[in-house]
This record gives C-alpha cells, structure tokens and sequence, in this order.
C-alpha cells in the first residue's frame, strides 16, 4: 500500500462482510455513511513500529519506546499500538517504583576517563634516532685489537699468521656446527673438519692450490668415514652439510694463505684485508646516513643500495691507493677494478651468511666477541673475497 491511498475515501463495503455481523459500535455501510466519514477522517499519522521485548532503549526490562514522538491528538488506528503503549508505560513506571536508582537510560559515570590525545600529524611526530644497532664503542675496541694481532703476525713470522688464520677457521667452524646442531638438528662431524680445516690452511700456503685442493678431498673423505659410526638415520643430511661446511670455511680461508706465497705476499694480505674492511666500513657509513632503498629486504633488511654504493666508491678508492703504493707492479686502474670486485664479493658474502642465520632463525653466530657477535660473523665477507683478490693479482701482477 503506497502512502497517498492513507487519504482516499473508502468505497462501499470496504471492510467486507463479517461472519460475526457488524462490529459493536459501528456505522453502518452505505452511501451516507462514506460521505459523513469522509469528511470527519483525516489522513493516518504513520507510527514506528515497537521493538520487541528486551530492545536496547529500556535495558533488559520492559518493551522498548517508539523512538519518535506520539502524536497525542491523533487516536491509535490500530489496537496493537495502543496496548503496547500502554503496557510499556506501565512497566517503564513500575519499574522506576521498585528501583529507585534504575535510569530508563545509561547513566555517564562521573569521573570518565580521560580522551587519549589526537594523532599528531606526520611533520610534527617525533622522528626516531638512528642507532647503530650495536655496541659501536665495544665492536671497534675488539676490532682494532684484532687488527693490532693480525698485522703483527702477518710481518713478524708469516708462519704465526698461518697459525692466526687455522685458529680462526676452527673457532668458525665449531660455531657453524653448533648452530646447524641447535637450530636444526644437523650433525656435521666437527672433529674431522677441525682437523681438515687447519690442515687445508697449512697446506695452501706450503704447497699452493694442489695441497688445498688435496687436503679438501681428504676432509671430505674423512667426514663420510666418521658419520659411519653413528645410527644411519640422517646420514646424507650430516655429510652433506658437512662438506658445506668445508668448502665454506677452510677451503675458502686457504686462499689467504695462498697470497702469503708470493715474495710481496704480507703486503698482498694486507691489500685485500683492507679492501675488505673498507668495504664494509663505505657500506655502513653510507647506507646508516643516506640509506633508504632495500637492498635485499628478505635476507638482510638492514642493508640498502646506498650503502652498496658506498662500499664501491670506498672500496674503489682505497685499492687505487693499494694497487698504486703497495703492490710491485701495481697501477692505478688495478686497484679500481680491485676494488669493485671487493665490494661486490664482500656484500653477496655478507648476504650469503645472513641467509643460513635467517634460515637458522638467528641474530649471529656466536658471541665470542663484543660488539661484532662471533667469529663467522667476521668471516662472512672476508671467505668469499679471498679468492677473487687472489684471482686478480695473479692476473695483474703475477703469482710472484
């Protein structure tokens, strides 16, 4: 039913037959009757419809009010309306009877809490400091003492360096084992990959790549032999990241041990150490002052192109220095293709061991020292540069 037909005269015999007879009290049908009720009816006030019991205008007692006003000189045209008017009305005044303290409405607590304070906008929030993420006081004491060690060795006794070098790579290597036994129930047998592995270090610098190379294949014998005493649950998987971690450290550490070989050799490790660390260092600086593209989000979300850009320009320079004023033979243009290889091997390094402790589900390897965290963690870019400078000062300068 639309709303204009609310004002139109009702036809004859409108409201139809009754089995019942007429209603009490009502007119009766016919011509007269509809004129006198047209002109003594007006139009119906439309009333919202009641709630069921329980609304929420009236709490848990009691049927819930019309939410408008009534019309108090209209008549309800329906006798549903006007009972639950009714009964709501009654049961709203009872109800305030027995409970005095009842509110039809919920009452506002006196002491409200206070609002808390508006989003401040993005210019005015205050920026949060950049930090370095580390004990930076702790970590460049550790690293200046461990440079003291390493250049004292390096051109006092080569041999002590060869020494320095195999205590490394087993501390690096009983780190990795370590972590791959904790984090992933991974037993690489670390006896037979100590001993490997320092025999491998000593091996390249008294016989060159042949004895590294033979040494390795010795390492990986012996690891296979020694994962036969154990049940053969998991055996592929021990031996296989056994080998890894072979190849990994010891192999790779032995090409520093294979500069040392060369007549100027101290000074070639001391080129490539310095590279290394500048790199590092031109990564740092940068990326913590200018970074703000991801490098590699995934693996190492504190790394930035910026900070790659860095490590480049500062490696770059730094080996057209070296090259020039260090090596027999060097020149200019060497060091600067030295220097983008550095940085280069330095950060997939960097990022190829924040991928085993990302897949480990840790912050470092160790905690052997303050501020840098352990060993391997010093190691990271440092294995795999090694053979690339080994590589291009064999092309530049010669074997020596």
């Amino acid at each position: 039913m639309n709303d204009s037909s609310w004002g139109a005269p009702p036809q004859a015999g409108y409201w139809g037959p009754s089995d019942q007879g007429p209603v009490q009290g009502a007119a009766p049908a016919g011509p007269a009757y509809d004129a006198h009720y047209a002109q003594q009816t007006r139009p119906m006030p439309i009333v919202p419809d009641v709630p069921e019991h329980g609304g929420a205008q009236d709490g848990d007692q009691g049927a819930a009010r019309p939410s408008g006003p009534l019309p108090r000189d209209e008549p309800f045209r329906d006798e549903r309306y006007r009972d639950a008017h009714r009964d709501s009305t009654y049961r709203d005044s009872t109800h305030r009877d027995e409970n005095p303290s009842a509110q039809p409405y919920a009452a506002v607590p006196q002491n409200p809490e206070p609002m808390p304070d508006a989003p401040q906008p993005a210019q005015h929030r205050p920026q949060p400091k950049k930090t370095a993420g580390r004990d930076l006081g702790a970590a460049i004491g550790v690293g200046v003492g461990l440079g003291a060690v390493i250049i004292a060795s390096l051109f006092v006794v080569k041999a002590v360096f060869v020494g320095v070098v195999a205590i490394a790579v087993v501390v690096g290597l009983w780190e990795l084992t370590t972590r791959l036994e904790e984090r992933k129930g991974i037993k690489a047998p670390l006896v037979p990959l100590a001993i490997g592995g320092a025999a491998m270090v000593v091996a390249g610098y008294v016989r060159g790549s042949e004895g590294a190379w033979v040494a390795m294949a010795l390492t990986a014998l012996a690891v296979l032999v020694w994962r036969m005493t154990e049940p053969p649950e998991g055996y592929l998987r021990d031996v296989t990241a056994g080998l890894f971690a072979a190849f990994y450290v010891p192999f790779l550490a032995t090409f520093v041990t294979m500069m040392l070989m060369a007549d100027d050799g101290a000074w070639r490790v001391l080129v490539f150490l310095v590279l290394t660390v500048v790199s590092d260092t031109g990564a740092y600086a940068v990326g913590w002052r200018f970074g703000r593209t991801k490098l590699a989000p995934r693996i190492s979300p504190g790394k930035t192109r910026e900070g790659l850009l860095g490590a480049v320009g500062f490696a770059m320079a730094a080996g057209a220095l070296c090259m020039q004023f260090l090596i027999d033979d060097g020149t200019w243009w060497h060091g600067l293709l030295l220097g983008l290889a550095v940085a280069v091997s330095a950060t997939l390094g960097d990022l190829g061991e924040s991928m085993i402790k990302r897949d480990l589900g840790i912050k470092d390897m160790g905690t052997l020292l303050p501020g840098h965290g352990g060993i391997m963690d010093r190691l990271d870019s440092l294995l795999p540069t090694a053979p690339v400078v080994w590589l291009l000062l064999v092309i530049f300068v010669g074997s020596g």
